[in-house]
This record gives structure tokens, C-alpha cells and sequence, in this order.
């Protein structure tokens, strides 16, 4: 239980670093939650600041999901009568709640879709692989990243119903109620953006140079 707990605290406090916070004040001169959506996130990164400090902060928000798992995996190799899956599981729903409410940055962070696709891919690259398609696809048709990244989040529970194989740790738990809890919690990040999708009224990403 304390290794459980270990963890979580490491890879909350991992996914506590906001770069988007740290990389608009060091380039821009402000806080990007000051501005466009207040979404501490690559999307209002790429309205507010611009496509290089979006594409910084993608990087380095997945970089955070993929960090918080080998953390996992090394302890869950070091330890003794550990359920390893369960660790992993553990340090990625922790990763994203700590980018969702980062106690650095006043818990007012990003949505988690950087940070979990980071998750997804090191835990089963197949199925991060698909959501990542399916996701770019409606992105690209809809302009909407919004609707890309909920229904690729619906879309992973769904897929470790079916794949079965490519998980990077499968000794111990399933990882059907871990993806469920992750996508919730996507799903509640964008419930803003729902109510905007259902009424017509949600932005769609834009590439041009922010005034």
C-alpha cells in the first residue's frame, strides 16, 4: 500500500508541472490562462501564443505521462508483492489529475489529453496508436479538438475490451475500470466543450498566427 501510495504522489506532482503556464510566461509574457479559453492546454497554446510554443507544450505534456510510467514500471520491477499493472495504473490516472489540478499552479490546469495519450501509448502502443488516428481523423474532418480527443477517450475503454495483447506491464490487474476512469475523467474536463458541441456553438482550431 505505501508503494501504491509513492507513486501516486510522484506522478501527481509530475503532472502538477504546467508547461503551458511556464511556456507562455517565459515566450509570450503572460499566463495563457489569462487567455482565449483559459485552458491551461496546447489548444489555447496555439490560439494565444502560437504553433512552436503549442508544439512545445504537446511534447512536453506527453513527456509527463511517459515519464510518470517508468517511474511505475522501475519501482513495480524493484519492489516485492506488488501488483505491477495496478501501479501503472495508478501513476497514470495520478499523472492527469495532477495536470487537471496542479498544486503549483493553483489547481487550474490542462484537460489531460497531452498527458494521457503520453499514458496510453507506453501502456499499449496499439491501442494509443488507434485512438491517435481515430482522434487526428474527426479532428481533421470537424475541426473540432474537442471532439477528437472525447470520442477517442470513449473509444479507449472500448478497445481494451477487444486487445488483449501489447501491454507493457500484464502482470496484475485489468485495465478495463483504469480506462474507464481515465476517459471519465477526460470527459469531465471537456464538459464545457460538450455543452457547446451539443448546442452548435464549440470553437474549431484555427492555424492562423495569433493577433
Amino acid at each position: 500500500m505505501v508503494v501504491y501510495c509513492i507513486i501516486a504522489i510522484i506522478a501527481y506532482l509530475i503532472g502538477s508541472i504546467n508547461f503551458s503556464v511556464i511556456i507562455s510566461k517565459k515566450f509570450a509574457g503572460f499566463d495563457v490562462r489569462e487567455k482565449g479559453s483559459g485552458n491551461a492546454g496546447t489548444t489555447n497554446m496555439l490560439r494565444s501564443v502560437g504553433k512552436g510554443a503549442a508544439l512545445l507544450t504537446l511534447i512536453c505534456d506527453i513527456l509527463k505521462g511517459v515519464i510518470a510510467i517508468v517511474i511505475a514500471i522501475i519501482v513495480g520491477n524493484i519492489a516485492k508483492d506488488i501488483d505491477k499493472a495496478r501501479l501503472v495504473q495508478i501513476a497514470a490516472i495520478a499523472v492527469v489529475i495532477g495536470h487537471t489540478f496542479p498544486i503549483f499552479f493553483g489547481f487550474k490546469g490542462g484537460k489531460g489529453i497531452a498527458t494521457s495519450l503520453g499514458i496510453i501509448l507506453m501502456t499499449n502502443w496499439q491501442i494509443g496508436l488507434i485512438c491517435l488516428v481515430f482522434g487526428l481523423v474527426l479532428i481533421a474532418l470537424t475541426q473540432m479538438v474537442s471532439l477528437g480527443s472525447c470520442a477517442a477517450a470513449v473509444l479507449f475503454p472500448v478497445l481494451t475490451l477487444f486487445i488483449k495483447d501489447n501491454y507493457i506491464v500484464t502482470e496484475g490487474s485489468s485495465y478495463f475500470i483504469y480506462s474507464i476512469i481515465l476517459a471519465a475523467i477526460v470527459l469531465y474536463n471537456h464538459r464545457s466543450n460538450i455543452k457547446r458541441m451539443l448546442s452548435g456553438t464549440e470553437n474549431k482550431i484555427s492555424f492562423k498566427k495569433p493577433e
